[in-house]
């Protein structure tokens, strides 16, 4: 058919083309162009927000990168992994009051030590994990180390916290090394503002006091029963020795144990991994208060890291105080009982299961049963002790 003017009807290409022609075809066209365009540029700019994110996370990561130096100074003289993919990560709690944070907690102290230190051992097959207390007051062999100044220290008999005053975190982990024969892969320091910035990023955590608890050097006033505490409460909750417990240092860490038990549970419980309005803030305050080895110096570092934490059940989490006694020459400090420390250290090294007994049970600290016969290979040693899933009060 033709128009008036002898054109074929339908294949028009001015205004006047149909509805179902070229021109809405182009129209259609340009509309997904706009749209396409529109939805790259979205995801670029959501893929910018994210590395952006990603690099100051990773950015927030303190590299001990002196550490790693000496460490390599030394590495000969370092203990060998025995089982591939097993890992040893050195936990350090220092009570260092450098910075504005820090400083309200004892303006008079000089220098640096480490309050809490725990070696955690992580299983190849990453089934269980075992986290061993070390005291501040056991008495070990300090070797020469390397101080801020770049001067080196003599070899000493000492306490085993004036290894990170002296030396840091290199002279701590050597000193560990060299007291358990097991190679230490990673460490983490967290001074105290960074352990209060945890706490808060995760809404606090929930512990149970037996009862009141009123204690002026801890900045410390809690009722009995289930009680959330804030970054602050739960500093002064893991430092107190007056009001909580018997005021020994043995008390302390179980509680410092304890509470890290629970912290771990308030991060699962709430699907805090799996929330990004919740997991940013606490990956934010987490880096920000962490110096680490290189390797776990980012995101990814610490990912991996925790992705093998992740699935491990709470009932295969053992926490222990490494066997000791008091010191024979000073009733403050704290010696090794051989041979129950190496038994223990040896089943760390060879990444064999670390038994544990409960804590109310009639065992001291350091004890260990299951000796075995002449009859039959003897059974996993048990040492005084506690799961994670024991951390909740009744």
């Amino acid at each position: 058919m033709t128009d008036t003017a002898g054109r074929p009807l339908g294949t028009g290409r001015g205004p006047g083309a149909s509805a179902t022609g070229d021109g809405l075809i182009r129209r259609r066209r340009r509309r997904l162009r706009n749209a396409a365009l529109g939805t790259a540029v979205l995801l670029l700019a959501a893929a910018g927000a994210g590395w952006a994110g990603y690099a100051r996370l990773s950015a927030n990561i303190t590299s001990d990168e002196a550490a790693a130096a000496e460490l390599a100074r030394y590495e000969r003289e370092r203990p060998t992994a025995l089982v591939r993919d097993a890992q040893n990560l050195l936990l350090i709690g220092s009570d260092t009051r450098a910075g504005q944070a820090n400083r309200e907690y004892g303006k008079g102290v000089e220098g640096q030590r480490s309050d809490t230190t725990i070696l955690l051992h992580l299983a190849a097959d990453r089934t269980s994990a075992t986290a061993v207390s070390l005291p501040r007051d056991l008495m070990v062999d300090i070797p020469s180390c390397r101080r801020e100044d770049g001067t080196r220290s003599d070899p000493v008999f000492a306490m085993f916290n004036h290894a990170f005053e002296v030396g840091g975190s290199a002279c701590t982990i050597r000193t560990v090394e060299k007291v358990t024969g097991i190679r230490v892969d990673h460490h983490m320091v967290l001074d105290f503002a960074g352990f209060k910035e945890i706490v808060d990023a995760v809404g606090g955590v929930e512990v149970c006091l037996e009862k009141p608890v009123d204690d002026k050097a801890a900045k410390l006033r809690l009722p009995a029963g289930r009680v959330t505490l804030n970054g602050e409460q739960a500093l002064g909750y893991v430092r107190a020795r007056k009001s909580l417990g018997n005021g020994s240092d043995t008390e302390r860490m179980e509680r410092q144990q304890r509470f890290l038990g629970a912290l771990v549970d308030k991060v699962r419980d709430d699907d805090v991994l799996l929330n990004p309005v919740k997991l940013y803030p606490l990956l934010d305050a987490a880096t920000s208060a962490l110096t680490t080895d290189p390797a776990l110096a980012s995101l990814r570092g610490l990912y991996q890291l925790a992705r093998g934490l992740r699935d491990i059940p709470t009932e295969q989490v053992r926490f222990l105080t490494v066997p000791r006694r008091s010191y024979v020459y000073d009733a403050n400090r704290d010696q090794l009982v051989e041979p129950e420390a190496e038994k223990l250290f040896g089943r760390l090294r060879a990444d064999q299961p670390v038994a544990v007994s409960p804590e109310n049970s009639q065992e001291v600290p350091g004890e260990v049963t299951g000796a075995g016969g002449p009859d039959g290979p003897s059974p996993a040693p048990t040492f005084h002790g506690y799961t994670a899933a024991e951390h909740t009060c009744a």
